[in-house]
């Protein structure tokens, strides 16, 4: 299937320059969709599962789930797909679509003992469908720390799971990455505060120090 394009009034240029989906030179760093993507996951699992703990809800267990939460953060294993599947800053995207639709489907809750498992699966599954290039299932169960017949398993659940609605429209491609943007503004805005309240402390002190110079 060819890549995703990018080059439509549906969705502002900005917005994927920003995201990091185009423009970018391969092997430079890090796009910023990756860290936004995570940000809005790891929000979602910690919502999901003190949910879970304080209504005593009971989640769908499915293949996904594993018996406890890998030591690796939603971050840094989504840095490492990056760095060794190779595949499109996009396909990031649109695996986060896949992941809503399976949990809109499934009803299936995402949380930290499934989140990885439903990623290099999506991921996977994203690169096949949109990049001209991608590797075979046994390479993506190494980079995602699973055996080939566990991928091979998951892929199939993952697939019936969505109904096999792989297509993407432009409009929804353009929402989530709206809804990425927005996560931004989530993590920017206490970071700015944060700046300006060091500064303000920092210039408070300064002009404490100032004035006991003066005094004396």
């Amino acid at each position: 299937m060819e890549t995703l394009a990018l080059e439509t009034e549906d969705v502002s240029s900005d917005i994927y320059l920003s995201l990091g989906l185009k423009g970018v030179d391969k092997g430079v760093g890090f796009p910023r969709v990756l860290s936004l993507l995570s940000s809005l996951l790891e929000r979602s699992v910690q919502r999901n599962e003190t949910l879970i703990e304080a209504k005593h809800v009971k989640d769908v267990v499915t293949v996904f789930h594993g018996l406890r939460a890998p030591t690796l953060s939603v971050q840094k294993y989504i840095d490492r797909i990056f760095k060794y599947a190779g595949c499109s800053p996009s396909c990031f995207v649109v695996a986060h679509i896949y992941v809503d639709r399976f949990l809109q489907h499934t009803e299936v809750k995402l949380t930290s003992l499934n989140v990885h498992r439903l990623l290099i699966t999506s991921i996977m599954v994203a690169a096949k469908f949109m990049d001209d290039a991608f590797f075979n299932n046994a390479y993506y169960a190494r980079v995602g720390g699973v055996s080939t017949s566990e991928l091979n398993r998951l892929e199939m659940s993952f697939l019936f799971g969505i109904d096999f609605r792989l297509q993407v429209s432009i409009g929804t491609f353009g929402k989530y990455c709206w809804q990425l943007e927005k996560e931004a503004i989530q993590i920017e805005r206490p970071m700015q505060a944060c700046r300006i309240k060091e500064n303000w402390s920092k210039s408070n002190k300064e002009d404490a120090t100032c004035a006991s110079t003066i005094a004396r």
